[in-house]
């Protein structure tokens, strides 16, 4: 199964090497929507990615633009694959909002075009669209996942599969997309081709890391992991057990094994009251927003050892490793799909 990375780090491309270098080495989802802001990071990374030949899944950004009420039009889509067509591997068709015909008619109109465009379906809408797709495709997109509730999502999915996606060994008679899949568990229930997840830079900017399980010596992949807090500017610092330095000695020990096993470090800071006058000097923050009191301190950070807890860029970095090594310990496409048994992130 493929992991498309979806999402976009907020640290600058050309600043950014080693991230540059990871997203070369698996895959990536970029948004046409956001990609089209030529000033924003998401056009910035879509730039640099396409011009190092990385993996590219381009989606539309169009329920990102319907929430902005924004209309994509479709001449624009379509010009716009064509542009970058030597680099874009796979993209997702124009989908309209709580509108299955005028989806699949956008779907028509990409190929039409030439586009092979992997048409998506949203489960809740009429079925009769999917078997339309079904007939003419042998790749398709199950979308408004997300934002299911988990009875739902489990019920849909499995109804959708069951009914149209399996054979009667309970292989996938098609490949299939999930897109913002972020829950181990339906990743491993279900035998997609590939998903998308934002769960990388998601985790990060809130100041955790993933980290597998441990057995034998060894980390695992095949159970839900663990997803633990190191950011020193975290809330959590205080909290028992849910922030690295609040966990058992044994436990922290593992994370720092596992952190270090990949060539990262924890690092090290420590916070400072200042005058908002004050110089900020080499290895030094702002950790908090300027008080609006001219005459109250503003908290510093000070790095006294870089490492993952004071530096998101290298939390993204980790958290696209644990990602790319998700995706390797995952059985060759295809495999029979399994209904039971597997333990994963919470839903």
């Amino acid at each position: 199964m493929k992991i498309y990375l979806a999402g976009t780090s907020v640290c600058k491309p050309n600043k950014s090497r080693r991230l540059r270098e990871l997203f070369k080495n698996g895959h990536k989802l970029h948004s046409y929507y956001h990609a089209l802001e030529r000033k924003g990071l998401e056009g910035r990374w879509f730039r640099v990615n396409t011009k190092n030949n990385v993996s590219i899944m381009l989606d539309s950004g169009a329920y990102s633009a319907w929430t902005q009420g924004v209309e994509i039009k479709i001449e624009d889509y379509i010009e716009f694959i064509k542009k970058h067509s030597d680099t874009i591997t796979h993209c997702i068709n124009l989908d309209v909002i709580l509108d299955g015909e005028g989806s699949y008619n956008n779907w028509v109109k990409m190929r039409e075009a030439g586009i092979d465009a992997i048409p998506v379906y949203h489960l809740g809408t009429d079925e009769k669209w999917l078997e339309k797709y079904l007939a003419q495709t042998d790749y398709i997109a199950l979308g408004a996942i997300a934002n299911m509730s988990t009875p739902l999502r489990l019920l849909g999915l499995s109804h959708i599969w069951e009914k149209y996606l399996l054979d009667d060994d309970g292989y996938p008679k098609f490949k299939v997309h999930g897109l913002g899949l972020t829950s181990f568990k339906i990743m491993k229930m279900f035998p997609w081709y590939s998903v998308d997840s934002t769960s990388w830079v998601a985790t990060g900017r809130n100041g955790s890391i993933y980290v597998p399980r441990q057995q034998f010596g060894e980390w695992i992949y095949d159970e839900d992991s663990w997803k633990i807090t190191v950011s020193s500017r975290s809330p959590k610092t205080k909290d028992a057990g849910q922030h690295i330095d609040t966990l058992s000695p044994k436990q922290r020990a593992l994370i720092i094994d596992y952190i270090h096993a990949k060539g990262y470090k924890l690092g090290k800071s420590r916070f400072e009251k200042k005058p908002q006058s004050y110089e900020l000097k080499e290895g030094e923050k702002w950790a908090e927003k300027k008080p609006r009191n001219k005459d109250t301190k503003r908290m510093i950070e000070i790095i006294e050892e870089p490492g993952i807890c004071n530096n998101y860029r290298l939390r993204d970095e980790l958290n696209i490793i644990y990602f790319q090594d998700l995706e390797k310990s995952f059985p060759e496409w295809p495999w029979k799909y399994k209904r039971k048994g597997f333990k994963g992130f919470s839903l």
